[in-house]
C-alpha cells in the first residue's frame, strides 16, 4: 500500500470507530500526553497547524 492509501484506510477505520468513542479504550498514558500538551499550550510553547493542512503534507509527500 502506498503511504495515500494507507491515511485512507487509517481515516476510514478512525471515521468507523469515532462513532462509537465510549467503545474505544484510552490507555493511561493517553491521558498523560494531553496534559503535557495542555501545559506546552498554557505556557505558548505549542504550535498547531489545521488539520486540514497537516493531511494535505501527508498524502502529498513523496513515498
Amino acid at each position: 500500500m502506498s503511504v495515500a492509501e494507507k491515511l485512507r484506510t487509517m481515516e476510514a477505520l478512525w471515521e468507523d470507530l469515532s462513532r462509537t468513542p465510549e467503545q474505544v479504550p484510552a490507555p493511561e498514558w493517553h491521558g498523560e500526553i494531553l496534559e503535557d500538551r495542555a501545559a506546552r499550550v498554557e505556557q505558548g510553547h505549542a504550535q498547531f497547524t489545521p488539520w486540514s493542512s497537516a493531511r494535505e503534507r501527508l498524502l502529498n509527500r513523496p513515498e
